[in-house]
């Protein structure tokens, strides 16, 4: 069964490719969000890399739960579906198999997704359902005005933490990867480029694919992320890593990544090491990508790590939605049990 599912069933282009723009998916609906939200730039450029996907905007389906972030789908004009708090991955697996044509987009922040959405996350990653998954992470809640977020930071004053957060925050990348996610990246809403690129890598991703983006809510929780997009500061900070080239950051590129003899990744400047002694990224290795996804250190410690940015992994394994049409198909060319031979079962006995 592996095999034949392996092979996968590509519902995505049944269809000849239809010709729109971005300007084609904008709606009539007023936009929504605080002046200088972070939601923007992303509306933006997932409009940008839709058109490019050869798909028909029939086609495509964007999910929300409940959030800033879950307004999403009145602001593209395809279907879209507005639905309720931590749900949108459970509601968006039923769609995926039930329309195995569809395109569907899964919108939802780290307080829809981490708290009351958790164990629907982690379901849908172990699950690999063919979705893709926007995680936008602004580490705090923001439409319920300022409350501590899953991901929020240890001591972070906020309206529910007056004295500091007490939680250890979620890393999004070690639990996605921890879940079994076949597929993880992260880029940032200021950052429109890289994050059309790892937009359009997403898409392409069969299986779920989740893409953490680090956005700013301008009102509760301004420049958390700014540390990665400041030329004060990026360079240092921020290290972008892609498939078969070396980790290398800093001014002028003068750093790098390497592993040492125990395994750990350790920082050294390319004035004294070789770049053939650096980490080479591979998105097919799991070790590394764990690795990687623990480069979350606190930026005040001077030896910490940079916070990476890019694909972390992609893999392929069967998706969910695969192997209930695989099933199906087996089922249509069997005889399948009645509902009431189902019920029964094999173990039946008569009271006389």
């Amino acid at each position: 069964m592996t095999d034949t599912v392996a092979q996968h069933i590509d519902y995505k282009h049944a269809l000849p490719a239809e010709v729109f723009t971005a300007k084609d998916l904008v709606t009539d609906q007023d936009v929504r969000w605080c002046p200088g939200c972070g939601d923007y730039s992303i509306l933006k450029q997932v409009q940008t890399i839709v058109p490019q996907l050869n798909l028909h905007k029939e086609k495509i389906v964007f999910v929300s739960g409940i959030g800033c972030s879950s307004r999403f789908p009145y602001y593209m004009n395809t279907y879209g579906l507005h639905s309720i708090h931590g749900r949108a991955s459970a509601i968006a697996t039923g769609l995926k198999v039930a329309n195995p044509d569809l395109s569907v987009w899964v919108i939802t922040g780290d307080g829809d997704a981490l708290s009351i959405g958790g164990n629907h996350y982690i379901h849908l990653l172990r699950r690999n359902v063919d979705v893709n998954l926007l995680l936008f992470n602004n580490q705090i809640y923001g439409l319920t005005k300022g409350q501590y977020s899953p991901t929020s930071v240890e001591g972070q004053v906020t309206k529910s933490t007056p004295m500091g957060s007490l939680d250890h925050p979620f890393n999004p990348a070690a639990l996605s990867l921890g879940a079994d996610a076949s597929y993880f990246a992260r880029s940032m809403d200021r950052d429109p480029k890289h994050l059309q690129t790892t937009l359009l890598s997403s898409a392409k991703h069969k299986g779920t694919s989740v893409l953490e983006i680090y956005q700013n809510c301008n009102v509760f929780n301004d420049g958390a992320f700014f540390i990665y997009t400041d030329k004060e500061t990026k360079a240092l900070e921020a290290i972008f890593v892609e498939d078969g080239k070396p980790l290398i950051f800093g001014e002028n590129n003068t750093k790098g990544i390497r592993l040492n003899a125990q395994g750990k990744a350790e920082i050294v400047s390319l004035e004294e090491t070789s770049i053939n002694d650096l980490w080479i990224h591979d998105v097919k290795n799991i070790d590394k990508a764990m690795i990687l996804s623990r480069f979350y250190d606190d930026p005040s410690d001077e030896n910490h790590l940079p916070r990476p940015f890019g694909v972390f992994y992609d893999v392929e394994r069967p998706s969910y939605d695969d192997q209930v049409q695989f099933q199906l198909q087996i089922a249509n060319a069997t005889k399948v049990p009645t509902l009431d031979e189902i019920i029964a079962g094999n173990n039946t006995w008569t009271i006389e």
